[in-house]
Parts: structure tokens; sequence; C-alpha cells
């Protein structure tokens, strides 16, 4: 499967001129949502996760909110165990709800990476609550820094962000987009 091909047809990789939420402008924006609405494209890079660890003996998959939920889902169907996730409450990250992970092993997994923020958070709070965690994956990984952990990416696009003041995309005044939360 041409996963770039894929992405691009389901308008989820776009290249142009992007206002970051951070920010940030960036040559590529990755509409993470374009997947998630898309059932059969979800499962399809769902079985690629699927594949990499169906003889780990996983017997959890907990992602984080909001994205890794249906990715959670949808993994953890594939496999034939549980699902959970990881959401925020009050500040911070817990895996609530009466998810029994103490002592199970358990895949993390998420939609998209760029900081790595609530994949960390989301590995911390499962081995705070006793579960082990046997790996983590990602479909699309945008990240430009070292998570502290291996991970298992479907899809890898390394993307510089830059400084308003920097960019050359305004230099070369390619017009500036604001995608998502729309």
């Amino acid at each position: 499967m041409d996963i770039e091909k894929l992405l691009k047809d389901l308008k989820v990789l776009q290249e142009g001129h992007f206002l970051l939420n951070s920010g940030l402008h960036s040559e590529y924006y990755f509409e993470k949502f374009r997947i998630l609405e898309n059932p059969d494209a979800t499962s399809q890079l769902c079985k690629i996760v699927t594949d990499q660890f169906k003889a780990k003996n996983v017997e959890w998959v907990i992602g984080p909110t909001t994205g890794g939920i249906i990715i959670a889902f949808e993994v953890a169907r594939q496999l034939g165990v549980h699902s959970g996730f990881a959401e925020e409450r009050d500040g911070k990250r817990i895996v609530g709800r009466g998810f029994d992970i103490n002592g199970k092993r358990v895949l993390i997994v998420d939609d998209v990476t760029t900081t790595g923020k609530s994949l960390i958070e989301t590995v911390d709070v499962v081995r705070a609550k006793g579960g082990e965690v046997i790996g983590v994956a990602v479909l699309i990984d945008r990240s430009v820094t070292e998570l502290p952990f291996a991970h298992f990416s479907v899809y890898k696009k390394v993307v510089t962000n830059f400084d308003p003041e920097q960019c050359p995309l305004c230099k070369s005044s390619i017009p500036l987009q604001k995608l998502g939360g729309a």
C-alpha cells in the first residue's frame, strides 16, 4: 500500500504554507480527522499496527484522547483484546473509568505525534497504574524530536516548522493558510 498516496488522496497530508496552532509555519499540514472520518482507511492503517504487534501478547490497547481513542478501539478490535483511553482530567492525564490494566500487557497507540507529549503522558500513566507497556505505535509521526522510548510509525515524515520571521515560504510570498478546528 502506498501510504503517502492514500494520505494525500484523503487530504490528510496537504502541501502549501500553513499556520499551525503553535503559531509556527509549515509547508505540510496533517488533517488527522480525514483518516478518522473514513472507517475503511482507519481500519487499513490500524491493520499495519495490528500486524506489527500481534505476536506480542497484547491484553489492552490504550490511546490518548481524542483521536487515540478511535485508533485504540480499532487496533483492539482487530487483536481481539480490550481497549481504553487516557483522558485529561483536572489538568493531568489519567487512565480511569475502571480500566483494569494492572499487571496487563498494554499497547499504546495514537493517530498523529508532533511533540510526543500525549504519548509520553499516556506511557507514564499506564505504568503508574501498573500496566506493562509492551509497545507504542502511531499512524503518523511528524515529530522532529526523539521520544524517550522506541515506537512504531505507520508513516513518518520529518517536517520542519518555521518561526514566522524566518519562514522561507513567507519570503517566497506563498499565501498562508490556517486549517483545522473549524
